[in-house]
């Protein structure tokens, strides 16, 4: 395992390299010119080249992109365009809100997924599994928005249960005030594709000759599920964790913008909308950087899910 580890490391060096150099491309040669943009449609040539001075955009190409290369590993990406705070502190300040609302979405919404779907494929056929199946259907097929409203509407206005708005410096106050409605809203709306997704894989699994094989020694259904089914069951699922893992430390831009949660979500959409390229930047890096490295511990994880796979 420790070659494997060790190979998959090299192997991210030249995919940094390609996500680093795509990223400038992008940022350098289709992003516009960000001296135009900070000017402002009232401006004169002067200006212009007084903010790409300030900005460094007038050195040599070559130059740029091995200060973006300091940048990214210095974890130094300089000052917002727009609020001239430090992007460092930007992701540092603006992940905790993100993390207390997307980690329990994660954890909660796993187990239930889980849980649920191998119920639901224990009973496979039967009128509730397609009962099921069909309120699932339902709800991935309502918008987003039409959830946020009607939870905002129904727990914060009419029950009032939970404020609809609002965050504070406290840890404990967030995640018991103000985090519950979000929270719950994310896991109702997530939870029905994930359901389906889940319970494919235990039918898949159930067709298995193994499966067959400990029925006809007369191994319990429930046994064969939760002994059976499920273990093997669990290296599709620990994929779709995987996929999943980098989008929570961007969280719900939705969720962050309708409740006024200061998380990383609402703080890219404002940078997307004001062209703040330093953030822009810093996110898009660090955000493939936490992809491979989450890649890798999946791989690994896979292991000690299921001894037989090797690694080659």
């Amino acid at each position: 395992m420790t070659a494997y580890v060790i190979r998959r490391l090299w192997q991210m060096i030249p995919t940094l390299a390609g996500v680093i150099l795509l990223i400038f491309f992008l940022f350098n040669f289709v992003g516009g010119d960000p001296a135009q943009v900070l000017a402002g449609k009232i401006s004169n040539p002067e200006q212009i080249a007084n903010i790409r001075k300030q900005l460094g955009v007038d050195e040599p190409y070559y130059v740029q992109l091995w200060v973006f290369v300091k940048q990214v590993f210095s974890f130094d990406f300089g000052r917002s365009w727009s609020t001239n705070e430090e992007v460092s502190r930007i992701l540092l300040t603006r992940v905790g809100p993100t993390l207390t609302i997307m980690v329990p979405v994660l954890m909660i919404e796993t187990v239930l997924a889980v849980v649920f779907a191998i119920m639901v494929a224990y009973v496979r056929g039967s009128l509730t599994d397609r009962a099921i199946m069909i309120i699932c259907t339902t709800a991935m097929s309502i918008s987003f928005l039409v959830y946020i409203i009607v939870f905002q509407w129904l727990f914060g206005f009419v029950l009032g249960w939970f404020p609809v708005q609002g965050w504070s410096e406290s840890f404990w106050k967030n995640l018991t005030t103000y985090a519950p409605l979000p929270i719950m809203l994310a896991i109702f709306v997530g939870l029905a594709p994930q359901l389906r997704l889940y319970r494919s894989f235990f039918l898949e699994e159930i067709n298995q000759d193994y499966v067959r094989t400990a029925r006809a020694k007369g191994v319990p259904e429930k046994s064969v599920m939760m002994k059976h089914v499920l273990r093997n069951a669990m290296i599709p699922i620990l994929t779709n964790i995987g996929i999943y893992l980098p989008g929570l430390f961007v969280g719900s831009f939705l969720l962050e913008v309708f409740f006024s949660i200061p998380g990383l979500g609402r703080e890219i959409i404002t940078a997307v909308n004001r062209s703040d390229f330093p953030v822009i930047k810093a996110v898009t890096v660090y955000l493939a950087m936490l992809t491979m490295i989450i890649n890798l511990l999946v791989d690994v994880m896979y292991k000690f899910v299921d001894p037989r796979v090797s690694f080659k």
